[in-house]
């Protein structure tokens, strides 16, 4: 019993226990992040460098030596595309670190968000989250949860119960974390590839401290919790019908390796009971504390080392094209008198903001900071409930996923899906907003 309790709480402390930091509310994982990152940022910096130079010599390394097995190396074998963009993050890598390099890719919106905000965040929330992990995986938390869980995620997501963990540690945590948290269970089979497919590309939320800095951004802070609201429900329903449509409909259910899949006998009535019973018998099996410590923080480093590099490529050739093109501009005008005939005002400007989200989830907000309020809830609340983007979460799950495999033009397929049918959703729901007077200053919130 002890050693199902202890690493749980442990384990839940560190990613759900709320505490007062800064002025605001946060959990030990983000202040454990932000520490590393704001008060040695010279040595983050180096730290990245390293890593990606490891991940593009690791996987030139293996694409050389065919299929012959050699060791370490094998960790980074990968398709012939994936092994340009970890290539070509050394440069931009280089670039960014010294600073010496096109005016382009050193401008505040580029290299600021690229390289100080999600390359500093992925390299340092992988290995911290992957460590601290293993202790609700292998010690009984997962079984418990999953058992519990199973009557509501199976029949609304066709998904094990044990996948609302995975949800859990992106809302709360990390989208890293919930996408390392999802491959290492479907390596080891707990998920086949279309639970894998499904769970990667429609639980990989931004977390509650990231919602807050979009309505920030937007000078929606007051309605923080109408937003949040709105976005957790057009997250999990847009999950229920995206589990049902394609592509997800056409991945197999094989499973990557020893099938483990989630036991669906027992009662309703008696589910408490037999998520403690499994709980306790997956502690008993457990290796030691500091070995699963160990093994997963190791493990995070060599992820963390072979997609910081296709981050950068992808996700510094996605900035550039929605900065320095009109491409989505041009895009976003067909949008136009869609999203004026359903009510929304300034349609001009939230078009093209409602398709550059694929770029990168922030821009939207930035594009609208001076429309009306309810144009700045609506694109508040459709970037963050996009998912999909390609500064960090595309390349993440195209590289991290091979194996089912997740394909380039599936995640735009999938991106063009979930905007398609949230238009509607969030223009009905800021109507009703509207007609209740929320953006009138018929509703306040204040944080404090």
């Amino acid at each position: 019993m002890l050693r199902f309790m202890v690493p749980s709480v442990i384990g839940l402390s560190f990613f759900l226990l709320p505490i007062p930091w800064g002025g605001r509310m946060t959990v030990p994982f983000d202040i454990a992040v932000q520490w590393v990152t704001r008060t040695l940022p010279g040595v983050v910096a180096v730290y990245c460098l390293i890593l990606i130079l490891v991940g593009a010599t690791g996987s030139v390394m293996a694409s050389l030596h065919g299929k012959a097995r050699i060791g370490w190396v094998d960790a980074y074998r990968t398709s012939p595309m994936l092994l340009l963009f970890r290539v070509l993050g050394v440069p931009f890598a280089i670039i960014y670190l010294f600073r010496v390099g096109p005016h382009v890719l050193l401008q505040q919106g580029v290299a600021d968000l690229m390289w100080n905000t999600l390359a500093f965040s992925v390299a340092v929330i992988i290995p911290i989250g992957a460590a601290l992990l293993g202790l609700l995986l292998r010690y009984g938390f997962l079984e418990f949860v999953g058992t519990l869980m199973r009557p509501i995620m199976r029949p609304l997501f066709r998904l094990p119960g044990r996948s609302a963990l995975d949800s859990l540690t992106s809302w709360v945590g990390s989208y890293s974390v919930g996408l390392y948290l999802t491959r290492s269970l479907t390596q080891e089979g707990y998920y086949n590839r279309r639970e894998a497919y499904t769970i990667v590309t429609c639980f990989s939320t931004v977390s509650i401290g990231f919602v807050g800095v979009v309505a920030q951004t937007l000078g929606l802070l007051h309605l923080f919790p109408v937003i949040f609201f709105t976005y957790f429900v057009a997250v999990y329903l847009l999950t229920v019908m995206l589990a049902r449509m394609w592509p997800i409909k056409s991945i197999s259910r094989e499973y990557l390796g020893t099938p483990r899949p989630e036991a669906t006998t027992g009662s309703d009535s008696g589910l408490f009971r037999e998520a403690w019973e499994r709980a306790l018998r997956q502690a008993q099996e457990a290796t030691s504390f500091w070995r699963t410590v160990r093994e997963g923080f190791a493990d995070g480093l060599v992820l963390a080392s072979t997609i910081l590099g296709s981050i950068l490529a992808v996700g510094t050739t996605a900035l550039l094209i929605a900065q320095e093109t009109p491409l989505f501009t041009i895009l976003g005008r067909p949008l136009v008198p869609v999203l004026s005939g359903l009510g929304l005002p300034d349609a001009d400007l939230i078009g093209p903001a409602a398709l550059v989200g694929i770029t990168e989830m922030y821009i939207p907000a930035l594009l609208v900071q001076d429309a009306a309020m309810p144009a700045r809830f609506f694109i508040a609340v459709l970037s963050i409930s996009q998912l999909i983007f390609f500064s960090a979460v595309g390349p993440m799950i195209l590289d991290m996923f091979r194996a089912i495999p997740v394909r380039g033009r599936e995640l735009v397929a999938l991106f063009l899906l979930r905007t398609a049918l949230l238009i509607p959703l969030l223009a009905l729901v800021t109507a009703l907003l509207g007609w209740g007077g929320v953006f009138e200053g018929g509703y306040h919130y204040s944080p404090w």
